[in-house]
C-alpha cells in the first residue's frame, strides 16, 4: 500500500466531526431568537422615524399621481430590493389596479455591462438616469452603506435632470444622504438586518401607494 502525500510530509489530515441535525436545529433556533430581538429593537427605533417615511410616501404617491416615473437602483442585495420595489408596483402588492411607472435600473444586463465596459462601473446608474429621467421623476436609491460611487453619481445626475432623490440607507451618515432630498436611515449597521428593514420599508411604501392610487372598484388580493 502506498504512502499518502499527507504521511509523506508528516502531516495528518484534520478530522472534523460531521454536524448533526441537533447542531443545525440549535443554530437555527438561536439565530431566530437573536434576529427576533434585533428586529424588535430596530423596528421600535424605526417607528420614531415615521415622519421621514411619511415624507417619502407622500413624494412617491404624488410623483405617480402626476404621471411621472420612479427610477430605483441599488447594488447586490439592494439591487434585488430595487427590483422587488419595481415588481410590486408594476405588478401588484395586495390590490388589483393599473400598473405604475416604476423602473429598476439594475435589470438590463446589456446596458449594465456595456456602460461598465465603456465608461466604468461607477456610471452604470448615472447613465440610465440621464437616459430615462425627466424633471419631476423620482430616483430612489437603496444602499446599506450609502457610499456606493455609482449611486452617488446617479444622485448627482438626477439633480441635474431636476429629479428629487430619496435614499434608503443604513444607520451611518453617508455621501448619498448628503445628496438626497430625503433619507430614511434604518437604525442598524448590520447589513443583513438593514436589508430586512429595507424590505419592510418597501412593503409599507407599496401598501400606501396602492391604497392612495387604486380606484374604488379594485378588489383586494389575498397573498
Amino acid at each position: 500500500m502506498g504512502i499518502s502525500g499527507y504521511e509523506q510530509r508528516g502531516v495528518l489530515p484534520s478530522i472534523r466531526p460531521e454536524p448533526t441535525h441537533t447542531d443545525y436545529y440549535t443554530t437555527i433556533v438561536n439565530t431566530l431568537a437573536d434576529r427576533r430581538m434585533a428586529l424588535d429593537i430596530a423596528l421600535g427605533e424605526l417607528a420614531t422615524r415615521a415622519t421621514t417615511l411619511l415624507e417619502v410616501a407622500t413624494r412617491l404617491v404624488e410623483t405617480l399621481r402626476r404621471g411621472h416615473k420612479v427610477l430605483v437602483a441599488g447594488n447586490g442585495g439592494s439591487a434585488a430590493e430595487a427590483q422587488h420595489f419595481a415588481a410590486e408596483l408594476v405588478g401588484r402588492f395586495k390590490r388589483e389596479r393599473r400598473p405604475y411607472a416604476v423602473l429598476s435600473l439594475t435589470t438590463d444586463t446589456a446596458i449594465l455591462t456595456a456602460v461598465a465596459n465603456d465608461y466604468g462601473y461607477q456610471d452604470i446608474f448615472a447613465r440610465q438616469v440621464c437616459a430615462f429621467g425627466q424633471p419631476e421623476d423620482l430616483l430612489i436609491a437603496f444602499s446599506t452603506s450609502g457610499e456606493s460611487e455609482n449611486l452617488v453619481r446617479a444622485a448627482v445626475v438626477a439633480h441635474q435632470c431636476l429629479m428629487p432623490v430619496v435614499a434608503i440607507t443604513g444607520e451611518r451618515t453617508s455621501r448619498l444622504e448628503k445628496l438626497a432630498d430625503i433619507t430614511v436611515r434604518v437604525p442598524v449597521v448590520d447589513t443583513a438586518i438593514a436589508q430586512e428593514l429595507h424590505m419592510i420599508i418597501t412593503h409599507i411604501l407599496c401598501d400606501i401607494t396602492e391604497t392612495q392610487l387604486a380606484t374604488c372598484g379594485n378588489r383586494e388580493i389575498n397573498r
